[in-house]
């Protein structure tokens, strides 16, 4: 394998190999241009329910794990990557740079709990440009096969978020980047260790440092679950959804609760009937 070209700080170069997949739970829309886009989501409430922690998975959230912390030289760098590289039984190696920058490639698990959105392929024909002149713009949205996973070949100074993006780009899903997130996954004494990983880490130079064992460290691709929402990374047609999605769960919920106090009124008034004055 050749030497890639050095990266900049700015916009560091990488490519992607990529095998075919199937998709599941496949839907196409045609979707007008405006405000009454439709929507569909795989969250049925705002209000998620408690869950009980997995205790049998053994998975601890936000473990610090001391990869990226490690104070390398240069010198340092090109010994890990002959290690590293003695190391694999592939061919995706690492290469170091004249500048002292590396390239090589990292493998990113898809464990995504909703579809994504994308752009179909373009076709011609007096179809699609009925479509174009009407303002209608086609969308197609899909699940990503279960545990479905993609090799990138990127450098060390290519940060998370650009991991994050390039994967959508190459998928051209036109969801927002932020609202997907990199998670890190490491096994060590019998406990499962994920952590999320920050938008300005180098997740190539996390891989050099723990080796290629993917049980020591793995990259997950996942939604960004920050425990708020973050309503500003959706469009108006989307808010707009949830909001008439709020209203229709308010009106649920208001409706049982007055079933509920009229069946207990209801009780009440049966029981002072039946009784007798004392």
């Amino acid at each position: 394998m050749s030497n890639a070209a050095s990266d900049t700080e700015k916009s560091p170069s990488f490519e992607m190999t990529w095998g075919s997949s199937t998709s599941s739970g496949y839907c196409s829309d045609e979707e007008p241009n405006s405000e009454f886009e439709q929507y569909f989501t795989a969250k049925t409430s705002f209000f998620p329910n408690t869950r009980k922690a997995n205790v049998t998975a053994k998975v601890k959230q936000d473990e610090q794990i001391e990869w990226g912390k490690q104070d390398l030289t240069t010198t340092d760098f090109q010994q890990k990557v002959k290690e590293y590289n003695a190391q694999i039984n592939s061919n995706l190696f690492m290469n170091m740079n004249k500048d002292g920058s590396y390239t090589g490639f990292i493998k990113v698990q898809f464990k995504l709990a909703r579809p994504v959105s994308v752009t179909p392929p373009k076709k011609g024909g007096s179809d699609a440009g009925a479509r174009k002149a009407s303002g209608v713009k086609r969308r197609t949205s899909f699940y990503l096969p279960k545990d479905a996973s993609k090799h990138l070949h990127i450098s060390s100074r290519t940060s998370a978020r650009e991991v994050i993006e390039a994967l959508l780009k190459k998928f051209t899903v036109v969801d927002n980047p932020g609202k997907f997130a990199l998670f890190e996954r490491s096994e060590r004494h019998d406990q499962v260790y994920i952590r999320k990983v920050s938008d300005n880490e180098c997740p190539l130079r996390l891989r050099l440092c723990a080796g290629p064992n993917e049980k020591v460290l793995s990259y997950v691709l996942k939604e960004n679950e920050t425990g708020e929402v973050n309503w500003h990374a959706f469009s108006m047609p989307e808010l707009k959804n949830f909001q008439r999605m709020l209203q229709r769960e308010e009106e649920e919920h208001v409706k049982q609760i007055v079933q509920r106090y009229a069946l207990a009124r209801t009780k009440m008034q049966d029981a002072l009937a039946g009784s007798t004055p004392g």
